[in-house]
């Protein structure tokens, strides 16, 4: 049993990190900005306020920590298209320096297919609109992406591709070679497995696997 932090854990792939990670035996801090309701009171999970950019509440958040897994997001909207995107690198230049002093070692990292040697990997038709609605995003999830690199910790970076609503079926295709990379589609469900199983599991430390089904 491990002593998870969950960094962006009030909606979609982070929420269903929480539910997942409890269901394996783990005991789990969930961390967000705005007040965290996620299951209620259950044994093992204790719910944390607070901005992933605020250098003392991440300190706070890692204390007794043996894992973390960074899962925020940002909304769709014409402010994503229109405007730079900080969140994802700023976030993780508080997060990494953070886990290095307090001697956490593992971070789970998820940003997307499209981030880092990913990008122009989907097709014409996918990187044109790729470019044209998530370029900003994903120009910071590949500064994101190098300040994890570039850093001492045991990391792994997920990469999914299309995201879905579906149901969680534990089966999908995890693609850790580029030359195995395409797009395709998975449940937040299923990236949330995924994230879950790194938790104990050392076989993509250092890798930045892409995640279909």
């Amino acid at each position: 049993m491990a002593t998870v932090l969950v960094i962006g854990a009030s909606k979609g792939i982070g929420r269903e990190t929480v539910k997942q990670a409890l269901k394996a035996g783990h005991k789990v801090r969930a961390m967000a900005r705005s007040e965290v309701r996620i299951l209620g009171r259950l044994d093992n999970l204790e719910t944390v306020t607070g901005n992933a950019l605020d250098p003392e509440a991440i300190e706070r958040a890692l204390q007794g920590v043996d894992v973390v897994i960074q899962t925020l997001g940002v909304s769709a909207g014409p402010e994503m298209i229109l405007k730079p995107v900080r969140i994802f690198s700023d976030a993780t230049r508080v997060l990494v320096p953070a886990m290095e002093a307090s001697g956490v070692k593992r971070l789970i990292c998820l940003t997307g297919f499209g981030a880092g040697d990913s990008r122009n990997r989907g097709g014409m038709l996918y990187n044109t609109a790729f470019h044209l609605f998530l370029g900003r995003a994903y120009d910071d999830k590949d500064r994101q992406e190098q300040i994890i690199q570039d850093s001492a910790l045991d990391w792994v970076i997920a990469r999914p591709g299309i995201l879905t609503n579906m149901r969680h079926t534990g089966t999908y295709r995890v693609l850790p070679d580029p030359e195995d990379w395409r797009s395709g589609c998975i449940s937040r469900a299923n990236v949330a497995d995924f994230l879950v199983k790194q938790i104990d599991d050392d076989t993509y430390l250092g890798q930045t696997p892409v995640l279909i089904e």
